[in-house]
């Protein structure tokens, strides 16, 4: 019988917010755009995509849609998920 895996959530191992500002901000710092994405999509699991559905007016589908991999996400879709989970984007 083969070893079923869990997908890897970095979130999961994190016990602080600065932890996470680290992680999230290297990840915006990189050259591609996707690497933030993907990080914020591992985020939105870790708070529970039902719950920053809630938040957001956003459905679980378009959520799941958004941070698949496949997409590119709007920049409204972003800025409201952020702000879901309490992430402020800040321009330095």
């Amino acid at each position: 019988m083969p070893n079923k895996t869990s997908p890897f959530n970095p979130f999961e191992y994190m016990e602080t917010q600065d932890e996470i500002n680290t992680f999230l901000r290297e990840c915006l710092e990189n050259d591609d755009p996707n690497v933030f994405v993907s990080a914020l999509g591992h985020l939105v699991k870790a708070h529970g995509v039902t719950d920053v559905a809630e938040v957001t007016g956003l459905s679980r589908e378009s959520l799941y849609k958004t941070f698949n991999g496949k997409t590119q996400p709007k920049w409204d879709t972003i800025f409201k998920v952020s702000h879901a989970i309490g992430i402020q984007l800040a321009v330095a």
